[in-house]
């Protein structure tokens, strides 16, 4: 039954053509599109050394006295040890991880060597979740959330690199390396926008063309290079478990 226009709250005072419009809407209503979120697990097995540079506390201690203008204190000596253990991503029970932001960063760079798939696209399609971390912060009293993909495989060892910092001046980097390594990502997508072969293409070629961690491919580096595990690379892995 058509209603009534005259008998709607509120459109006194309004135009024919107003009141009628109003009406129609009041019939509709709005019908808002059904998001198709769909979940996959993705295991990628590395194809390069993963090398890991998380901000230290005392990085990130040095960062915040030179903008609050604190006094400036003496240098301390290099301890390559601590600071190799400092750049490491710590999950809550030990274990190691990396920020899943990273993996999915690479997948939407990835996207500009993929047809038909825009970076836009591909950042709202879909997001890669990994296990909450909380982390202690610069000023007292603060922390900050991460987002951990846990990393498998070989222990991590510290490597040294030299490095160029500030006017060109030579230094000593020392970070963790995981020599041989793979990871779960747990991908939670809408379906109506990207479908699960096109994800799985995108990371594929991240691990390629992008990569993680330092040094990699988009950072003219070979580190941090990755594929999507075959059906192959699943046996190895259930093996050595």
């Amino acid at each position: 039954m058509k209603a009534n226009p005259c008998a709607l709250p509120g459109l006194a005072g309004r135009t024919p053509m107003e009141t009628e419009m109003a009406a129609k809407k009041e019939e509709i209503g709005i019908e808002l599109p059904r998001l198709d979120i769909r979940l996959m697990e993705v295991t990628v097995v590395g194809d390069s050394p993963l090398i890991v540079h998380a901000w230290s506390e005392k990085a990130k201690k040095e960062m915040l006295g030179k903008q609050m203008k604190a006094a400036k204190q003496a240098k301390e000596a290099k301890d390559p040890k601590a600071d190799f253990e400092s750049s490491l991503y710590r999950l809550g029970d030990g274990g190691f991880g990396f920020p899943s932001i990273g993996f999915k960063a690479a997948a939407v760079t990835a996207c500009t060597s993929v047809a038909g798939i825009t970076k836009v696209a591909a950042r709202q399609a879909f997001h890669i979740l990994g296990e909450d971390v909380d982390v202690k912060g610069a000023f007292d009293g603060t922390k900050a959330r991460h987002n951990l993909v846990r990393i498998a495989g070989t222990e991590p060892t510290m490597r040294e690199d030299m490095v160029r910092v500030g006017m060109g001046t030579a230094d000593l980097r020392y970070r963790g390396e995981f020599a041989d390594w793979n990871a779960k990502l747990l991908v939670r997508y809408n379906s109506n926008v990207l479908s699960e072969s096109q994800i799985l293409n995108i990371i594929n070629v991240a691990g390629f063309a992008v990569g993680v961690g330092e040094w990699r491919p988009e950072k003219d580096g070979m580190s941090g290079m990755f594929h999507v595990a075959t059906e192959a690379d699943m046996l190895k892995l259930e093996a050595a478990q």
